[in-house]
């Protein structure tokens, strides 16, 4: 059974609920999703391809995207992907300087503060970057190199999707993985301790 999307005009998450649905009422083998903005492109491949699918993508247009998906021979229908440490800790980032009064001195703190979050070890899960976090992402960025460091020791990094495009970022975004909304409210419930810088 192949199931077909039209998702243009929709903004993260819708795109990625929809496919949820389609997923939950039918698990079709074959899916095509059409959007027409870059973080939905992310978000959709994302959801797919952790739910047993494999997708590719073909611009179709100015600002229009086809994800064709097909489910993988070997996956379960309904797969859910779900980490199942217990010791979790998500820290949500939602500006690019920490603390208020002084930028200069917020940005140094927050290199700082990245810089040491190495030291939680194994329960250090996941970054969360919303709002004008996420510019910590993106070129001209000061933490670029801690949170590249941290993603490749294994530490997830989202990256809102709407939030870089509100900023006019989504190109310049140079780690991570670009969110939505439903992501970050999983996360933060999974997680054993959410920080809050």
């Amino acid at each position: 059974m192949e199931k077909n999307l039209d998702c243009r005009g929709l903004q993260c998450p819708q795109p990625v609920i929809r496919c949820r649905e389609a997923i939950r009422d039918a698990t079709p083998d074959k899916m095509i999703v059409v959007v027409d903005n870059l973080a939905a492109v992310e978000n959709v491949n994302r959801f797919l391809g952790s739910n047993g699918y494999e997708a590719s993508t073909e611009k179709i247009g100015d600002s229009q995207w086809k994800i064709m998906a097909s489910r993988k021979a070997d996956q379960p229908r309904a797969q859910q992907v779900h980490q199942e440490d217990e010791d979790k800790t998500l820290i949500l980032i939602t500006s690019e300087t920490l603390g208020r009064g002084d930028d200069d001195l917020g940005a140094r703190l927050m290199a700082t503060f990245l810089g040491s979050l190495p030291e939680l070890g194994q329960s250090l899960w996941r970054i969360i970057l919303l709002n004008g976090g996420v510019k910590l992402a993106a070129l001209p960025g000061p933490c670029l190199e801690n949170l590249k460091s941290l993603a490749a020791s294994g530490t997830g990094i989202l990256v809102c999707g709407t939030c870089l495009m509100h900023y006019g970022l989504m190109e310049q975004k140079q780690v991570g993985e670009t969110t939505n909304m439903m992501d970050v409210m999983t996360s933060i419930s999974m997680a054993s301790k959410v920080v809050r810088p």
